[in-house]
Formats: C-alpha cells, sequence, structure tokens
C-alpha cells in the first residue's frame, strides 16, 4: 500500500508562487506514475501534471502548461509541483496520487491512479 502525504499548500496573491510536495512511502519506490490533481469547490477534479519516478513522459493540463512544473526527488521519495504565476482559477484543493497500474500514464486519465494523498489547499486572490 502507497502512502502520499502532501504538504506547502497556502494562501498567495495572484502572480505569486508556492511549491506543493507529496511524501511517497509503503511500497517498493519503482517505476510509478506520480501525478497531482486539483478539485474546486462545484467543479471537477482536474489531472494537473503526471510523471514517472524513472523519467519519461511528462504531461500538463493545458490550463497550467508554461506555469506549473512538475518534478521528483527519488532519493527523498518526493515529488513536486513548483506553481508560478498563479491565478484565482488556480484556487482549489491539490491531491498528490499514484499510479502502480505499469504500461501509460497520465493525469488526463485520473482512473490509473489508485493511491490518493489526503490533500492540500491552495488558495489565489486577487
Amino acid at each position: 500500500q502507497v502512502q502520499l502525504v502532501e504538504s506547502g499548500g497556502g494562501s498567495v496573491q495572484a502572480g505569486g508562487s508556492l511549491e506543493l510536495s507529496c511524501v511517497v512511502s509503503g511500497y517498493a519506490y519503482s517505476n510509478y506514475c506520480m501525478g497531482w490533481f486539483r478539485q474546486a469547490p462545484g467543479k471537477e477534479r482536474e489531472g494537473v501534471a503526471s510523471t514517472y519516478t524513472d523519467g519519461g513522459y511528462i504531461y500538463y493540463a493545458a490550463s497550467v502548461k508554461g506555469r506549473f512544473t512538475i518534478s521528483l526527488d527519488n532519493a527523498k521519495r518526493t515529488l513536486y509541483l513548483q506553481m508560478n504565476s498563479l491565478k484565482p482559477d488556480d484556487t482549489a484543493t491539490y491531491y498528490c496520487a499514484a499510479s502502480l497500474l505499469g504500461g501509460f500514464c497520465s493525469a488526463s486519465n485520473a482512473a490509473r491512479f489508485g493511491s490518493w494523498g489526503q490533500g492540500t489547499q491552495v488558495t489565489v486572490s486577487s
């Protein structure tokens, strides 16, 4: 079983930056697909970004491309999401997720992700 613990959320003004972290534990750390998702009140969950622990395909949602960067520190078993040029529309609860299914994986398909963190709130004010 995989445990995921997010941190780094908070409140910022539009144009500001935040970095989210997600520490992974509880399972052999090998070729996971890791992703960030977000959900705002009254809206559907959105896949923000994803990558593989062993490198490879990186996905970004069109709404964050060029502003957000997903990265991994495998030695620390930690996934990051650097968020720059934040907008009020980025306000949401952000979740870290892992997929152990193998094969192609992307945050555009949340169904492939079976392990989820508890979420961290990001609030961007105008």
